[in-house]
């Protein structure tokens, strides 16, 4: 048997209609493609190798794609052994498919008594809900100073 712990809320000095919550939420069971930037990928930071051996099949064919189809910036050398090293600067994306979690970045109406307006406003970037939220901290100090 699983016990919940109440949840303990200082009560609220005005109407639920006076208050706006911001969240950010990531639904569950849902992971989208990100780029390396996002997900603090290694290889992005820092750049990367990829040791290919031309003389198979396989690494013919990546080489030939590293060279022509990759729309990366490399190095090219040769080991003592006949590999062929390619060598990638950081900052350009890598091979790898990387996937993270979305997140939604809300703003509604009131607090956790509801939402009267049934208003709620979706950010599409971090920043510009960081933006709208510092904005509003901004509007309760002045109000607070005003009386």
């Amino acid at each position: 048997m699983q016990m919940t712990r109440p949840i303990n809320r200082v009560a609220p000095n005005m109407p639920v209609s006076a208050y706006q919550t911001y969240s950010i939420t990531s639904p569950q069971d849902t992971s989208v493609v990100a780029a390396c930037a996002q997900v603090g990928c290694a290889a992005w930071r820092h750049g990367w190798e990829s040791r290919v051996d031309e003389r198979t099949e396989l690494g013919a064919r990546q080489a030939a794609y590293i060279r022509s189809q990759s729309r990366r910036t490399f190095r090219e050398q040769r080991t003592d052994v006949g590999l062929t090293v390619f060598r990638f600067e950081s900052g350009q994306r890598c091979f790898a498919e990387h996937r993270t979690r979305p997140e939604v970045y809300a703003v509604r109406d009131g607090d956790w008594r509801g939402n009267p307006t049934g208003r709620t406003r979706t950010h599409q970037r971090p920043a510009d809900w960081v933006e709208d939220f510092g904005e509003h901290q901004l509007r309760l100090v002045e109000q607070q100073k005003e009386g």
